[in-house]
């Protein structure tokens, strides 16, 4: 099996430090977290951004303010969520790709989320595909239900996407695929030859089903986007913790981790496009 690429995803959209006061939400505070996180294990950092009131933000000053503290103080690789909040237009959000992070999500489809809706409509998806291919930045393919497969292999029959395809398979999310093992193997099944994939559980099956999709042969994330306690009744400390967890189980399971040079070939990532604007 190759090595396991551990992701961490620090802070999300919906967790506030009035749930958990260590939830890094400033871009100082989010860099600081994806440091501790790439030392820990983590070749990944997924970054959702909060404005001066804790809110999901677009805001490119803040995004970019975010991206320069993180490659100032480790070489992990930059993800940035387009899904950013239920709350803000997909017209901004979109625009977040213009600053050229390595990787950034792609949600192929609109869904029910929780109480609120995530709205992807199918000429906005095609649209940030297209820009994304034609910046250099991998997309991440989230994936929260079935159905949401066989959209992002249509996005591929269009020539909107490049291969290797990448995919996050997202359990756990009210509206979404529950957090189950069949859940999960169900997916895996019909992903594409050759596509790269983790495993992501919301909430308390954040551990088992991470441990699940490495002893599958897969990749796994973790951080306070996912679960915001390490365990019943404890809040976590930080999101090195849960990184380190997480990397103790791949290690338990005699898997290696990958460095961010192995993960910058298992997802055939080309030159950094920041470098080349």
């Amino acid at each position: 099996m190759s090595s396991v690429l551990i992701t961490a995803a620090p802070t999300g959209p919906i967790a506030t430090k009035a749930d958990n006061p260590n939830l890094p939400t400033t871009p100082e505070e989010i860099a600081a977290a994806a440091t501790a996180a790439y030392q820990a294990g983590a070749a990944v950092v997924h970054v959702h951004l909060r404005d001066a009131d804790e809110r999901p933000t677009a805001d490119l000053g803040i995004a970019e303010r975010a991206m320069e503290l993180i490659r100032q103080q480790s070489p992990i690789l930059i993800q940035l969520s387009t899904g950013v909040g239920l709350d803000v237009p997909f017209s901004d959000r979109e625009k977040l790709v213009e600053l050229r992070p390595r990787m950034a999500t792609l949600n192929p489809c609109s869904m029910s989320f929780g109480m609120g809706e995530f709205l992807n409509p199918p000429l906005g998806v095609r649209r940030l595909a297209a820009r994304m291919r034609e910046l250099g930045v991998k997309p991440e393919l989230e994936i929260y239900d079935m159905g949401h497969i066989p959209a992002c292999l249509s996005l591929l029959e269009e020539g909107l996407l490049a291969e290797p395809l990448q995919f996050s398979i997202v359990m756990g999310v009210k509206g979404g695929m529950a957090a189950t093992i069949d859940n999960l193997i169900h997916a895996v099944r019909m992903l594409p030859p050759g596509a790269i994939w983790q495993g992501i559980a919301i909430g308390r099956a954040n551990l088992d089903l991470t441990a699940v999709a490495v002893a599958m042969g897969g990749n796994a994330r973790t951080g306070m986007e996912d679960t915001i306690y390490l365990r019943k009744g404890e809040l976590a400390p930080s999101n090195e913790v849960l990184v380190s967890r997480l990397a103790n189980a791949v290690t338990a399971l005699d898997r290696q981790i990958a460095s961010v040079p192995e993960a910058e070939q298992m997802l055939g990532l080309g030159p950094d496009p920041a470098l080349a604007a």
